[in-house]
């Protein structure tokens, strides 16, 4: 079954102590189709401007991803630049040029309407909502936020938790949202505001998932060298949500082990900078890392 990711396609500039790299292709919804694309079709909406790199639509392309929902418009493309710490769990942004994407309203091709999947990558919730209100009875609907719309969009966000089935966000968005500092009352209040499934991400000590059938720790794949982790969450959420569409059975019986195929094609991502090791990676490479997860946490 094929995904729809909604969310930003943009260009990043990223610093780190030992590098930098000008307008990579970048964004949400970038991070997320690609990683979702090694599991199955993966339908694209965004919005770039005409200074938009040729060849990172090809990469798409590349993924066998559908651009039919990507509007090209006059105008530049989003711009974000940032700088790492030599501890990566710290960044600064440096700047945000939003360009086209400041009046980015998503409207779906009529073929995307019915689609099965939808992943609500990493946008307002205000247009977390409108694409929802086009689509036509999805089986699976999973949100991913931060916490500027925690700050401006609160309003938006809790409409948005009454309509999707798996809420994602990281632990101090959780905090953030549900005043509580312990992950498993959080989890507990989380569901209260609406999701039936809620994953609590905590970067690279992996995720913990509340839900009907109880809580599920994942470990994320341990790695001796991270480049750049810039796209990492999106990658995790994408790749799960490709698994997802592509498992037999229910959700119930196929999450857990979603989880950690997220986990596995978001370690891909931190060994190069942007998109340039997930490009590269292969649905074999990726089978290789699950199959050594499952030996590391075997007892």
């Amino acid at each position: 079954m094929s995904v729809l990711v909604v969310g930003s396609t943009a260009l990043d500039s990223i610093k780190t102590p030992k590098a930098s790299h000008p307008r990579l292709l970048g964004g949400s919804a970038s991070h997320a189709a690609v990683a979702a694309s090694f599991f199955g079709p993966v339908r694209l909406v965004g919005v770039v401007g005409r200074d938009f790199p040729k060849r990172y639509l090809e990469l798409y392309r590349r993924h066998g991803i559908d651009l039919a929902g990507l509007q090209i418009r006059d105008g530049q493309t989003f711009h974000w630049a940032g700088e790492y710490e030599v501890n990566m769990n710290r960044r600064r942004t440096l700047a945000t040029e939003l360009g086209v994407f400041e009046t980015f309203s998503p409207e779906l091709p009529a073929a995307y309407r019915p689609s099965p999947f939808v992943l609500l990558a990493n946008i307002a919730p205000a247009l977390q909502l409108h694409v929802l209100d086009q689509m036509r009875r999805p089986r699976f609907v999973a949100a991913d936020t931060m916490d500027l719309w925690l700050n401006i969009a609160m309003k938006d966000l809790l409409r948005l938790l009454k309509r999707i089935d798996l809420l994602v966000l990281n632990d101090s968005e959780a905090h953030q949202l549900t005043q509580d500092d312990n992950v498993i009352h959080a989890l507990a209040r989380l569901h209260k505001l609406g999701p039936k499934y809620v994953i609590i991400k905590k970067g690279e000590h992996g995720s913990i998932l509340g839900g009907p059938q109880g809580r599920f720790i994942a470990p994320a794949y341990p790695l001796s060298k991270v480049v750049d982790p810039t796209g990492a969450g999106d990658s995790f959420v994408g790749g799960l949500m490709g698994y997802l569409a592509s498992a037999r059975g229910s959700i119930d019986a196929n999450l857990r082990r979603a989880m950690v195929y997220g986990s596995v094609t978001a370690s891909f991502c931190c060994e190069g900078f942007g998109l340039k090791k997930t490009d590269t990676t292969t649905r074999a490479d990726i089978e290789k890392r699950v199959k050594e997860l499952a030996q590391l946490t075997k007892f």
